[in-house]
């Protein structure tokens, strides 16, 4: 077998295995499909993702279902403003030993984990926010100049509530950008939350399997960064992310007018990497540029700042990355 047959049959297997992922959450996760896919998407990437949501909209149940399925030891911290970085990643304690000997032993906080849910994040103080950027970024922390390795995978699924902002900290942009995607989680429609009320109101709660295990959704990483993408995809997302930046000659009018700043290469690289995972989950071998589309307002829409007098126009984000996205898919069809 040739290596190009034999790469295209793994990655059809891993979009068979990533089916099955989905069909295992839906089981307790029902509805919100869009949501699930953009878990699964980071996940696959080897990223972290940030949840913004309502209370009672099922993220930490859904949370826990992913750690299920995707086979990860998973730990949860519930921020609040007394929360202090030692919490987090840990301590050092002095113990003394049977023979009156001393030492300090480091005892390991909740972010060594492999799916660490970081709930209500804005509510902690920023110095206990800034305790997980080089967990998130390097995969370790320092405790007494001393390195300790976290789980791997390591990924960070962090909840936000985008209503109650009274004694909260926006996190700085230093810290949303290392979240590989947002995913905004809505309301659920009216017969999805039929399904949900008669699923979660009987005798017995339905459960999901373990699909994957820590070791195969590593390899499955590594995978997805041999997948091929196309030179008009990536000219497709080189133009979409220099687009939505206001100082570069490309920029359209809307993005002069109303982006206080916009995206770095960093959000490219996560187009690059979750364009060819939401290829995957629909089941085919390389991106294209809907992909692209799908996975704009995920990737850009926290790297991105609407300046004031936008807002004051009552302008949306959001509304910006359409028009944005709709100029890179028009140049890419003419191309």
């Amino acid at each position: 077998m040739s290596a190009d047959a034999e790469l295209v049959g793994r990655i059809e297997e891993l979009g068979g295995k990533l089916k099955e992922a989905r069909s295992s959450i839906a089981r307790r996760f029902i509805g919100q499909d869009r949501v699930v896919d953009l878990c699964l998407v980071s996940l696959v990437s080897g990223g972290h993702a940030l949840l913004i949501g309502l209370p009672g909209l099922g993220k930490t149940r859904l949370v826990d279902t992913l750690s299920t399925v995707m086979g990860l030891h998973g730990n949860r911290i519930q921020f609040t403003p007394d929360l202090m970085p030692a919490d987090i990643i840990g301590s050092e304690v002095l113990e003394t030993a049977a023979d009156g000997g001393r030492a300090f032993r480091f005892v390991q906080g909740p972010v060594f984990c492999q799916l660490l849910m970081a709930d209500e994040i804005n509510r902690a103080s920023p110095r206990t926010q800034s305790a997980l950027l080089q967990a998130m970024q390097e995969k370790e922390v320092t405790v007494a100049g001393v390195h300790h390795a976290l789980g791997r995978p390591f990924h960070v699924l962090a909840t936000q509530n985008p209503i109650e902002q009274e004694g909260t900290y926006p996190l700085p942009e230093a810290q949303l950008d290392r979240f590989l995607v947002q995913i905004d989680v809505p309301y659920p429609d009216r017969g999805t939350e039929r399904d949900i009320l008669m699923a979660t109101t009987g005798v017995e709660d339905a459960r999901s399997t373990e699909v994957f295990t820590a070791e195969e959704l590593i390899e499955a990483q590594q995978l997805l960064r041999r997948m091929p993408v196309g030179e008009a995809i990536v000219e497709m997302i080189l133009d979409l992310v220099r687009a939505c930046r206001p100082d570069d000659p490309s920029a359209p009018e809307i993005v002069r007018n109303s982006v206080a700043w916009g995206p770095g290469p960093r959000a490219a690289q996560a187009l690059m990497l979750t364009v060819r995972a939401e290829a995957l989950i629909d089941g085919r071998l390389a991106p294209n540029a809907e992909d692209v589309r799908r996975m704009a307002g995920p990737v850009l829409s926290h790297r991105m700042a609407l300046s004031f007098a936008a807002r004051a126009r009552g302008e949306s984000l959001s509304g910006v990355i359409d028009a944005v996205t709709a100029q890179a898919t028009r140049a890419q069809a003419a191309a």
